[in-house]
């Protein structure tokens, strides 16, 4: 069994003091999103198709260089959140294709060169047995070959955090389209399989059989989905809702540990990620449940994160907290963590692990709550 180590004690394995914080981030310039010469033929006519040449104010971070298109804030529809378009990638899984997104990797140098968010914390996810599924990534396939997947979302130890296993050819290379043939194929002595210590957040978003739902509302946070319109596979494309949280981070959301729980929040179910929490490969996360008004998911102030997305002690990984104040008439804006302790610990604000209707011997469960860009806060209190 896996030794149990806390958060707090894995940071400090790792030397990442308190000046941590101000480490930069590895985010690249909205403007590298923008070139259209950066693009595949068949991106930019995605871009094209659904209109994503207007994009939001340039004066905004980003740190996935996936996103091909968003906004921050829209007026196409009543539900205050906006939207982000990521570029598809697509693998075996049992023989038939999965799509996913990119967006957070464990090594400094292959987030960099793939532009994805640095997550130091996700080098611990392989110590929680279990918690993170298998990508097979190929060094010399066939031109046909994707990456095979182990699992997708509905089945039994589904985790987007995926543990990367090098494939190499020890002779002459043939199509594999499972994780079944990819051991057969080692057993045979036909390839090689490393397995590496990279770990990737690649969320599948359609898979055999099912995927990520679409809301056609869009009134509300969760609504029927978390995507704002359809997967366009003509196009290589899927757009997401994108929410506000502090601190000055625009997200969304994905999957959940919480299995029971994924269809109500019309999220996927990831019952395998729960065991990244006991390997301190998660941050925390904090809704509100009274209080101010807002876009947040229980229709309060936006979420606060303790840490923002790209210090080296962020991860997207949340553990999920409900935070309640006990006199709301004497509710105030919270923008950081330290501040929500504070008032925690003098007891204005009771805080739940989950929301407070779970069974508050469990532990809080985990979303997962990827941040492609960085921007300002724009909630207001209306007085």
């Amino acid at each position: 069994m896996a030794k149990r180590i806390s958060r707090r004690g894995f940071i400090k394995g790792l030397g990442l003091g308190a000046s941590a914080g101000l480490l930069a981030n590895a985010g690249l310039p909205l403007a590298l999103a923008r070139d259209s010469r950066s693009l595949p033929q068949q991106l930019q006519a995605g871009r094209n198709a659904i209109g994503l040449s207007q994009m939001a104010d340039p004066a905004v971070e980003l740190l996935v260089g996936d996103v091909v298109g968003f906004e921050l804030a829209t007026n196409q529809w009543e539900g205050d959140f906006g939207w982000v378009t990521f570029q598809l990638h697509q693998a075996f899984y049992n023989g038939d294709l999965a799509y996913y997104i990119r967006t957070d990797a464990s090594d400094a140098e292959y987030a960099t060169a793939n532009r994805l968010v640095h997550v130091p914390l996700l080098t611990a996810a392989p110590n929680a047995e279990g918690a993170t599924s298998q990508l097979y990534t190929f060094e010399n396939g066939t031109a046909d070959q994707f990456p095979v997947m182990s699992h997708v979302p509905e089945t039994d130890g589904y985790s987007p955090a995926w543990q990367v296993h090098r494939v190499t050819f020890n002779g002459d290379a043939t199509l594999l389209d499972s994780a079944d043939a990819v051991t057969e194929a080692e057993a045979n002595g036909d390839v090689t399989v490393e397995v590496t210590n990279l770990v990737v957040n690649h969320p599948v978003v359609k898979w055999p059989g099912g995927e990520l739902a679409v809301d056609t509302e869009l009134t509300r946070y969760t609504g029927e989905g978390p995507l704002s319109r359809p997967i366009d596979l003509d196009h290589m494309l899927v757009t997401f809702k994108l929410h506000e949280c502090y601190p000055g981070s625009r997200y969304i959301i994905t999957d959940t540990s919480a299995v029971p729980m994924a269809p109500m929040m019309s999220i996927a179910p990831s019952g395998a990620t729960q065991g990244l929490a006991d390997v301190g490969a998660t941050d925390e996360i904090w809704v509100f449940g009274n209080g101010i008004p807002g876009s947040g998911v229980m229709g309060f102030q936006p979420a606060v994160f303790d840490n923002a997305a790209g210090n080296p002690i962020w991860s997207p990984f949340w553990l999920h907290f409900t935070a309640v104040w006990e006199d709301k008439s004497s509710a105030e804006l919270i923008t950081n963590s330290a501040r929500l302790r504070e008032l925690a610990d003098s007891g204005a604000l009771t805080i739940f692990n989950g929301v407070p209707d779970m069974d508050q011997s469990m532990p809080p469960f985990i979303v997962n709550c990827p941040v492609p860009i960085k921007a300002a806060n724009t909630f207001s209190v209306d007085m």
